[in-house]
């Protein structure tokens, strides 16, 4: 037994200044959400699905069901999304959630197999209206402790400071010399940018693998730093669950919160055509299988509440990695109260 893990009494003492911390915010976001009239809502874990998204490794287990012949096949979820959105069509008009998730093969100083996420939904509204509740959310969080900067590595960020916003197109020209909107979907164009910036290209990367690697090289770490950084409007190709931006339909209303060069949030207009949405399902769940030799099931019933559901803005903030910048710490582990076992 190790003298460093973390129910040992010293090791304990040592984190609970930042599990302190933790408490307190989460004490402070529930009554934010309280004060904007918003409801808090419990959702299974379990699910049919655990999400579409082909880079993301899911959990599977399954359920007895009494008198049932075979047992049922079920997930634990990568994000409560789908379930809060049957709550939209059911007739919620706020909501949000602070959940448990579950991710397989996620393990790194920003990442863990088992975390929180703060989730929250404006229905009649779009992501604008969100990106006014991350400069509030930001602020409500570091007044709880009376903290006055977020804090990452050598990065400071205000969390009192007006958000910068920028576009994606406007980052990869500004940070990367890029014309993205020449190029999208032009798969070798891109490459020889990458070639001029001495990026690794492999033969077998996709559009997409090219337009992540210059985003996590150029981009990222550029962003939120001194300000939050608001980075929005990304390709339709990139924005499985967003509606197409009224002003350029090559474009989604998407954006992404950063702060200390770390994305924290990821929110968009949501996408209400039901269709649209099977499509775009269909065409992760092939690539998925395609890349890791693993398919996972569509819930039906949620494209069903989907052609149900009103138009509105949905956010999924990573809880622990707002606590890790409030509270300075290294490791997304230094800010749980306790880690899943293995991987230290």
């Amino acid at each position: 037994m190790s003298s460093t893990e973390p129910w040992q009494p010293e090791a304990h003492a040592r984190r609970r200044p930042a599990l302190l911390t933790r408490a307190k915010i989460l004490a402070a976001l529930r009554m934010f959400f309280a004060e904007r009239d918003f409801v808090e809502v419990e959702t299974p874990a379990l699910q049919v699905s655990p999400g579409m998204e082909p880079h993301i490794g899911a959990l599977a287990t399954e359920l007895a069901e009494p008198f049932a012949a075979a047992r049922q096949q079920l997930y634990l979820h990568t994000s409560p999304e789908f379930a809060m959105k049957k709550l939209l069509a059911a007739g919620e008009a706020r909501i949000y959630q602070i959940a448990h998730c579950w991710r397989d093969g996620e393990r790194s100083a920003l990442h863990h197999p088992e975390f929180t996420m703060l989730e929250w939904y404006r229905a009649g509204a779009n992501y604008e209206a969100l990106m006014a509740d991350c400069a509030a959310l930001l602020a409500a969080a570091a007044w709880a402790v009376d903290e006055h900067s977020l804090r990452r590595d050598e990065h400071q960020c205000n969390p009192f400071a007006a958000p910068d916003r920028i576009t994606v197109a406007e980052a990869f020209a500004r940070h990367a010399g890029i014309d993205l909107l020449a190029m999208l979907r032009a798969r070798d164009a891109l490459a020889l940018e990458l070639h001029r910036m001495g990026l690794h290209v492999g033969d077998q990367d996709s559009w997409e693998d090219l337009f992540h690697r210059v985003m996590l090289e150029r981009i990222e770490p550029h962003l939120g730093i001194g300000a939050p950084t608001i980075l929005c409007d990304y390709p339709l190709a990139l924005a499985v669950n967003a509606k197409p931006s009224s002003r350029d339909p090559r474009l989604a209303e998407r954006f992404e919160l950063y702060v200390c060069g770390v994305e924290l949030a990821n929110a968009c207009s949501e996408l209400t055509d039901a269709a649209e949405q099977r499509r775009r399902f269909m065409a992760d769940a092939a690539l998925k299988e395609r890349l890791y030799g693993a398919r996972v099931p569509v819930d039906e019933d949620f494209l069903a509440a989907l052609a149900a559901m009103p138009p509105a803005a949905g956010i999924a903030l990573g809880f622990d990695r707002l606590v890790m910048l409030v509270a300075g710490a290294e490791r997304i582990d230094d800010v749980l109260w306790l880690p899943v076992a293995g991987g230290r």
